[in-house]
């Protein structure tokens, strides 16, 4: 789990991805946050609770800025599996944001919104758990009416309609793509999307499918400049192909030395019983001579 975090956290913390991830779901693709004003900003943070200091870390995080001054914090936060507290989770992460706000030294600037997005990742079924707070805590009727709600922003990447996979322009494409043909049909064709980031994707794919041929073609993929998809499928083909060979001719070396073993062990049984011994003796220092009495003896056909 750990390691599917860490590659989802390489490829979306380029900017190209990042922005492309948020105009398609919440702008529906209209060119909005430009790449170019994006400003990462560490995720990391510590809070206290019971007297102790905690970290929590946000998975990517980044200022959407025009002339320096914050407009918003978006925030990722990946999930290949349905977590039952999540919006308990994302309150935490916006409320330290929120917090910092209040900080003397940010005290007199402008606020700013923070928007976190929930990007599951899971395709073999959908998010069964609540999005809301009010549907996770146990609250006193008496008291509804004073406990603020807090929703996240959910959104199912493999369950996203073919219009809005469309509007992608980033190499996250290629991974909604393959989770939509995953989810739906079982099988992957790739398209005919050209890869900018080839190391962080094939890192990703091959995390998220368990295929480690992904990672294992990266180098020769950058040796031969591979651009699309179905390059790095034909790489990993080829690759497969000739491992096959290779342990094709392996088996039948193997197969072969152990045959020729054989024969050799049935000269010397003849020759034994005959009472050849000057035969036996030339037999296993000479090749020539034993691989004529092998045909002699019609060991060899």
């Amino acid at each position: 789990m750990q390691e599917k975090d860490i590659t989802q956290k390489m490829l979306e913390q380029f900017n190209d991805v990042f922005s492309d991830i948020v105009n398609v779901l919440l702008f529906d693709g209209k060119d909005v946050v430009d790449e170019d004003s994006l400003i990462d900003t560490p995720t990391k943070s510590m809070m206290k609770i019971d007297s102790k200091v905690h970290s929590q870390d946000r998975d990517v995080a980044k200022y959407w800025q025009n002339s320096r001054i914050n407009i918003a914090l978006f925030g990722f936060e990946n999930q290949t599996v349905p977590d039952k507290l999540m919006p308990l989770r994302v309150i935490s992460y916006d409320g330290i944001e929120y917090g910092r706000q209040t900080k003397k030294r940010y005290r007199y600037k402008t606020k700013y919104p923070v928007i976190t997005l929930v990007l599951y990742l899971g395709y073999k079924k959908r998010w069964n758990y609540p999005i809301n707070i009010l549907d996770i805590v146990e609250v006193d009727e008496r008291l509804r009416p004073f406990v603020n709600d807090y929703k996240i922003n959910l959104f199912e990447i493999a369950y996203l309609d073919e219009e809005k996979i469309s509007l992608f322009k980033s190499d996250f494409r290629i991974l909604v793509d393959y989770l939509h043909q995953i989810r739906t049909n079982n099988s992957y064709n790739p398209k005919d999307y050209i890869i900018k980031h080839i190391d962080e994707l094939l890192t990703l794919m091959s995390v998220m499918t368990g295929d480690k041929r992904f990672e294992d073609s990266i180098n020769e993929a950058n040796e031969k400049e591979a651009r699309y998809m179905c390059e790095v499928l034909d790489i990993i083909e080829n690759r497969g192909i000739e491992k096959g060979l290779e342990q094709g001719l392996e088996k039948g070396l193997k197969q072969g030395r152990q045959e020729g073993a054989d024969m050799v062990s049935k000269l010397n049984e003849l020759l034994l019983n005959e009472g050849n011994i000057d035969k036996l003796r030339r037999a296993n220092t000479d090749k020539n001579y034993r691989h004529k009495l092998l045909k002699e003896y019609k060991i060899l056909q």
